[in-house]
């Protein structure tokens, strides 16, 4: 608190401290209105703790001590003081907009409790309460413009005509609008936590199938450590035996080199004799012409450097680890689809099913009678669909030919163009035609880079992951295409001829 100074201060002894007896430094008034030094006084109360009560050290009032320090603290906060206590500095707890003034705890019980005199937290800035215009107090919310104004505003200014309310019931209105915001983000909270506690309850689920996939993803790494020591034998032992050949190679070099530099070594030396001769007659008829130098050094050491084959070693290595890859995603994707057969029931009119319903052929005479089932293109499904887990499943065709193989949705339609295997959503489809093979799906051709060189195919489906892989059978087994799909219904195996020559059989 600060010292209030009037104008009835007469002497010097009215500025001293009652227990110092000095001008004050830096004063501070208690609640019985008598000033002290702070340092001064805080020394007295600190002396009086020890009994328990505190004193004022001029008249004795008791009980002063904790408004006293309470004091600094509430100025600290807000420095804003009781505007009618003019004889001492004592904080505001309140300040009425409409007086535009700053109350104490006692003046607050004493002031006017009309609705006119709102009461707000201690505040010195009362500007942005008035009006810009009018300079009176913001009592008024219009809605069309979305401001608070003042009475004038409403009466002949701007607003005039404008849908206003009290500022009251504008921010009821605000409030109410916040609560139904409040109530939509406390259900959005609600779902967020009900995803949250999804999330977490799958969380173990994933932690489980996780040590799982670990525990045979260790058994899998153990048999690909045993395939790889067997190919580092493999390829250590043929770049020895080419270490061998190349290193007798570089040493016949060697020798042919260390001739060549001897030869050089001559010829450098007598060639800077010439020139540092300074007989112009011997220089000229000395038969030395600088011309007939060797240069095949520099050709021996290229050739040299080019005598290890380093593209055999690496066909080796990536041709092994191609084919542990390969018999790898077999091993890992694959469950032989036992019991798969071809159903009559779906095949086109020139299909031809064999007893076994394993093969499938082009005929030119019409096989069946026309039904709903039955496709309209030289196609055919299996008996057998597959909802779940990892299959495979081999078929031959002849090399070249026209034949294809897939899988599709048993609600693929029967008829028209978009009933071709791979021209429609519902079908993914390798075909081998004109000595060559390409994917097809969802009307999407793509030609693949390798040409067919072994009558057997490999279909391998991974149903919840989403795969359908196809492999040549060929040694070493060559990896075709992947698709990768998310399937929504049963898959069958789906099987297509082409004319004349056309077939392809399930090899179980």
């Amino acid at each position: 608190m600060s010292l209030t100074v009037t104008k009835d201060y007469t002497s010097l002894y009215e500025l001293n401290c009652s227990i110092c007896l000095s001008i004050y430094k830096d004063p501070v008034t208690l609640p019985c209105g008598h000033h002290f030094c702070q340092q001064c006084i805080e020394s007295a109360l600190d002396a009086q703790e020890q009994h328990g009560l505190f004193t004022c050290p001029e008249c004795r009032a008791e009980n002063i001590a904790e408004q006293f320090l309470s004091t600094p603290s509430e100025k600290e906060e807000t420095g804003i003081f009781c505007t009618y206590c003019i004889h001492s500095a004592v904080p505001a707890i309140k300040t009425c907009l409409h007086c535009e003034a700053s109350l104490c705890v006692n003046h607050v019980r004493v002031h006017s409790k009309s609705e006119e005199h709102v009461l707000m937290e201690p505040t010195t800035s009362l500007g942005y309460r008035k009006c810009s215009i009018h300079k009176k107090v913001l009592e008024y919310y219009c809605s069309e413009h979305a401001v608070c104004i003042c009475v004038s505003c409403c009466l002949a200014g701007e607003h005039r005509g404008h849908k206003v309310m009290l500022l009251a019931e504008g921010v009821e209105q605000k409030k109410e609008k916040l609560r139904n915001v409040l109530r939509n983000l406390n259900l959005e909270m609600e779902n967020t936590e009900q995803g949250l506690q999804s999330l977490q309850d799958n969380k173990s689920k994933v932690q489980d199938k996780a040590t799982r996939e670990m525990e045979r993803a260790t058994s899998i790494f153990k048999d690909i450590r045993d395939q790889l020591e067997s190919l580092e034998k493999q390829v250590l032992s043929d770049i020895s035996k080419e270490q061998e050949q190349v290193l007798c190679q570089v040493s016949k070099l060697i020798q042919e080199q260390e001739i060549v530099k001897d030869k050089l070594t001559k010829k450098i030396s007598h060639i800077e004799e010439l020139c540092n001769m300074a007989d112009p007659l011997t220089v000229l008829c000395d038969e030395e012409q600088g011309d007939n130098v060797d240069i095949r050094a520099g050709y021996y050491m290229f050739h040299a450097a080019q005598l290890l084959n380093k593209d055999l070693f690496s066909e080796i290595l990536l041709t092994g680890l191609a084919c542990i890859a390969t018999e790898l995603n077999i091993k890992v994707y694959g469950q032989e689809a036992t019991g798969l057969t071809l159903d009559t029931n779906t095949a086109g009119i020139f299909v031809s099913i064999s007893g076994d319903m394993k093969l499938a052929t082009w005929s030119d005479l019409s096989c069946y009678p026309e039904t709903p089932q039955r496709f309209e293109h030289n196609q055919v499904l299996s008996v057998l669909s597959f909802n779940s887990g990892r299959h495979y499943w081999d078929v031959e065709g002849p090399i070249g030919r026209g034949w294809g193989i897939g899988v599709a949705y048993p609600s693929i339609t029967r008829a028209g163009q978009q009933s071709r295997f791979g021209y429609n959503s519902k079908s993914w489809a390798l075909c081998g035609v004109n000595n060559s093979y390409s994917v097809r799906h969802n009307s999407q051709r793509i030609s693949l880079p390798h040409y067919p060189s072994c009558h057997r195919i490999r279909v391998s489906l991974n149903y919840e992951g989403g795969r359908l892989m196809f492999y040549e059978m060929s040694n070493p087994i060559k990896l075709l295409y992947i698709f990768k799909a998310t399937f929504t219904e049963p898959l069958h195996a789906a099987f297509w001829v082409g004319r004349a020559d056309g077939s392809v059989c399930i090899k179980n």
